[in-house]
């Protein structure tokens, strides 16, 4: 399906709706699995860099409201080949940004990866059930990794208030923050998981939410889907996926 522009009036109050691009590209180098979220970001840069409006959103300090994972088939050698054709999934909550993407990704290329073709949805709303992370999830600060100076619960306080806050920026309303937004959380890594970043490494966790069944729990984590957890959503880190509530 092709995105639709949406009549939204100015000021809040956005039907919240998550966009996911399934893009078929084609790799014209080798590229290793520790950079392929690298070189991913750097093609969807250069296209947001074509356009006057999304050039200044991709520099200005903000939330992107867009986030995408690595290439899919896995390579189980860890090198994804040129000459073949991958998908990578994007996701946005900004119905322009959708309608951009979908336009411009199909035909966008570089010297490493050149689109192909692309297919829209959205993503329907059903009770969430879980959500687990495909890409590592990042928390940043000037003091490392956030274990070495924070509880489990004030890092679970990092999550919750990141997405409440990416949730009122994009509603233009504020919401009430006295809900839970999930019943359990496991780490599904032994060991920090260290990422490459600009010119410096990271390190991050790959989590699994059981998420509550209270509407503003359901309808954050659904935002999730299409924004990512914590940060540097738009380098491709905190990228989940979804299991829907079975009934019966």
């Amino acid at each position: 399906m092709g995105v639709q522009a949406k009549n939204n009036k100015d000021g809040g109050n956005n039907t919240l709706d998550v966009y996911e691009l399934k893009l078929k590209v084609y790799l014209l180098k080798d590229i290793a699995n520790k950079d392929a979220l690298n070189q991913i970001s750097k093609f969807i840069d250069e296209a947001l860099s074509e356009n006057g409006h999304f050039l200044r959103l991709h520099q200005r300090n903000c939330y992107k409201n867009y986030t995408f994972c690595s290439f899919w088939p896995l390579e189980k050698d860890g090198v994804y080949k040129s000459d073949t054709i991958y998908t990578v999934v994007l996701r946005t909550i900004d119905t322009n940004l959708a309608i951009y993407f979908e336009k411009k990704l199909k035909d966008h290329f570089n010297d490493t990866i050149k689109g192909l073709n692309c297919e829209t949805k959205i993503i329907p709303k059903h009770l969430i059930e879980t959500i687990y992370s495909l890409t590592p999830v990042l928390l940043k600060d000037d003091r490392g990794y956030w274990k070495r100076y924070l509880s489990i619960s004030e890092f679970e306080e990092r999550v919750k208030v990141n997405l409440i806050k990416k949730y009122n920026v994009f509603s233009g309303e504020k919401v009430n923050e006295d809900f839970q937004l999930y019943s359990t959380i496991r780490f599904l890594n032994r060991c920090p998981i260290k990422v490459p970043y600009k010119d410096i490494h990271l390190l991050g966790d790959k989590l699994e939410l059981q998420v509550a069944e209270n509407p503003q729990a359901q309808e954050l984590i659904y935002m999730s889907l299409g924004t990512g957890l914590l940060e540097s959503n738009a380098r491709g880190y905190g990228f989940v996926n979804y299991n829907w509530t079975r009934r019966g």
